[in-house]
């Protein structure tokens, strides 16, 4: 099973490549994303934060090692929420039970099944970072059934998808689930599925905004 990796490793090196880039990108991200938010829930200036947030923002640089983008801006409206939301995904993205390739698949999952464009467009590419194959990938975001997984990728793709698609498991699945995880793993495999539903669903619901020059996943008939 792949190891578990720390959050400052992975942004610091493995995917920006250095704490400046890290730091770049994060500002990058913040002026696009004042420029684009949408009125629902508008990106706060960090000059204009209010004491919790301010702390909430400090907190948030402190675990991750980068300033606050994506969820959790519309989130730092309700500091509190995005403080315990940022602590959940500390573990969940980075230090499951499932290992970060595995984790990505999740999360791609959930972002197809909510279709949001924000998630995947953020997490498609640490996807294949992370050893997940491109054509995987994207029979997720076609909303086809992926061919050539691993048999650690099938039942992770397919306890995910059951608990998207019937909002429940079926004993096969779970037991399947069950005997290659076990049940700390079946827990956190929830976990991944469900933390990314909350971010996904304060995505959604704020209206967040891509760059413009990403492409939104195709909209799939209900």
């Amino acid at each position: 099973m792949p190891q578990p990796f720390a959050p400052q490793r992975f942004f610091n090196r493995s995917f920006f490549g250095s704490a400046a880039c890290a730091a770049l990108l994060g500002f990058t991200a913040f002026a696009a994303h004042v420029a684009h938010a949408a009125e629902r829930l508008p990106t706060i200036a960090p000059e204009q934060y209010t004491a919790e947030q301010k702390k909430a923002a400090e907190d948030f640089v402190a675990a991750r090692g980068v300033p606050i983008s994506g969820p959790f801006e519309p989130l730092m409206h309700s500091p509190q929420v995005m403080g315990l939301a940022r602590s959940m995904g500390d573990y969940l993205r980075f230090r499951s039970a499932l290992g970060n390739t595995l984790s990505e698949l999740v999360i791609l999952v959930t972002a197809r099944a909510w279709t949001q464009d924000y998630e995947w467009f953020v997490h498609y590419p640490i996807a294949l970072k992370a050893g997940i194959k491109k054509d995987i990938a994207d029979a997720i975001a076609d909303g086809r059934q992926p061919v050539g997984m691993s048999d650690d990728e099938d039942i992770v793709y397919a306890f995910s998808t059951e608990l998207h698609r019937n909002k429940r498991v079926s004993d096969a699945t779970f037991a399947r689930a069950e005997k290659r995880f076990g049940k700390k793993g079946v827990i956190d495999l929830t976990g991944i599925n469900g933390y990314y539903t909350l971010l996904a669903m304060q995505l959604n619901a704020a209206q967040y905004a891509i760059p413009a020059d990403a492409k939104k996943l195709p909209r799939l008939p209900e």
